[in-house]
C-alpha cells in the first residue's frame, strides 16, 4: 500500500464527505441515539485550523460516530484508520479520497502515518484518532492506557488536542452477533453519549518552545496526562470513578484475559 503522500481532498471530496455523512447519519440514527452532554469551550464548534480530536475506542462503530460528531461540531475529520480497510477494493479508494490516513501497525511504514497526519494538519485539517490504538479489551469498557502518537503529533505540529468521550458505542456494534445486535437496535436504539472537552495545548503543557526535542519519558508522561482528561470525561458521563485514571494498563488486561480463559 502506498502511504507516501497526503493531499487535500478538494471540493468534490468535500461534497462526497457531506453526502456520506448525511446518509450514514440517517443509518446511525436508526440504530442509536447520539446525545451531546457537553460542548467545547468554543460553543457548538471545534476550533478552527489544525486540530487533533482523540476519542476512546469501544466499538467498530466508533469511526463513523466520531466522524459524525466532527460534522455536528463543524469539522470534517480526517480519521486515522487501520491500514486493513484501505485495502478494500471499494472502501479503500473512498477513504483515501476523503483524506483519511492509513495506520500500518507493526510495519516499517507505521511511522509514515504520523507524517501524513502532520501534512494534513499543516493544511489546516482536523485529524481524528483513537489513542489506544485498538478497541479496548477491558471487560468493563474503560479506556486502555494510550499510545504516544497523538501527543507526538501535537508536539510536532503545535495543533491542540480535543478529547471526545464516546459512552455507549459498544452497545451499537459489538465484537459478536453483529447483525442480530443491529436488528435489535432498530427497536431499542441505545444511547451514545458524547462529551467534548476543552482544547489541550500540549506544547504549553510541556513547556516547549520552537523545535525543542523531548525525551521518551516526558512524552510518555504527557500522553498519560492527556489520556487522564479523556478517561475523566468517560467517568463523568458514566457517573462512576475510573479504577485506572490514566487508562487500564496492559498488565491488568493480561490478568483479566487469563481469568476469562480459566488459566
Amino acid at each position: 500500500m502506498n502511504v507516501s503522500s497526503w493531499h487535500p481532498p478538494g471540493l468534490r471530496a468535500s461534497l462526497l464527505y457531506a453526502l456520506l455523512a448525511s446518509l450514514l447519519g440517517g443509518v446511525v440514527t436508526s440504530v442509536c441515539r447520539l446525545e451531546f452532554t457537553r460542548r467545547s469551550v468554543r460553543g457548538e464548534a471545534l476550533p478552527t485550523g489544525p486540530v487533533i480530536v482523540v476519542a476512546n475506542h469501544t466499538s467498530f462503530a466508533d469511526g463513523i460516530l466520531l466522524a459524525l460528531v466532527g460534522r455536528q461540531l463543524g469539522r470534517s475529520l480526517r480519521l486515522m484508520a487501520t491500514g486493513g480497510v484501505f485495502g478494500h477494493p471499494v472502501l479503500g479508494p473512498v477513504l483515501r479520497r476523503l483524506g483519511f490516513i492509513p495506520v500500518l501497525r507493526g510495519t516499517s511504514s507505521a511511522a509514515d502515518s504520523l507524517r501524513l497526519a502532520a501534512t494534513a494538519l499543516a493544511a489546516g485539517e482536523a485529524v481524528g484518532l483513537f489513542p489506544e490504538g485498538r478497541i479496548t479489551r477491558d471487560p468493563a469498557q474503560w479506556p486502555e492506557r494510550s499510545k504516544t502518537g497523538a501527543v507526538r503529533l501535537a508536539l510536532r505540529t503545535g495543533a491542540p488536542i480535543v478529547p471526545a468521550a464516546l459512552v455507549g458505542a459498544h452497545q451499537v456494534v459489538g465484537k459478536k452477533r453483529f447483525v442480530t445486535r443491529l436488528l435489535r437496535n432498530t427497536i431499542m436504539r441505545p444511547m451514545v453519549r458524547v462529551a467534548v472537552g476543552d482544547p489541550i495545548d500540549v506544547r504549553r503543557l510541556a513547556g516547549v518552545t520552537g523545535d525543542q526535542q523531548l525525551d521518551d519519558e516526558l512524552i510518555r508522561r504527557l500522553a498519560d496526562e492527556v489520556m487522564a482528561v479523556l478517561v475523566g470525561q468517560v467517568a463523568e458521563v458514566r457517573g462512576e470513578p475510573a479504577a485506572y485514571p490514566l487508562g487500564v494498563p496492559e498488565s491488568v488486561l493480561l490478568v483479566a484475559a487469563d481469568r476469562a480463559a480459566g488459566r
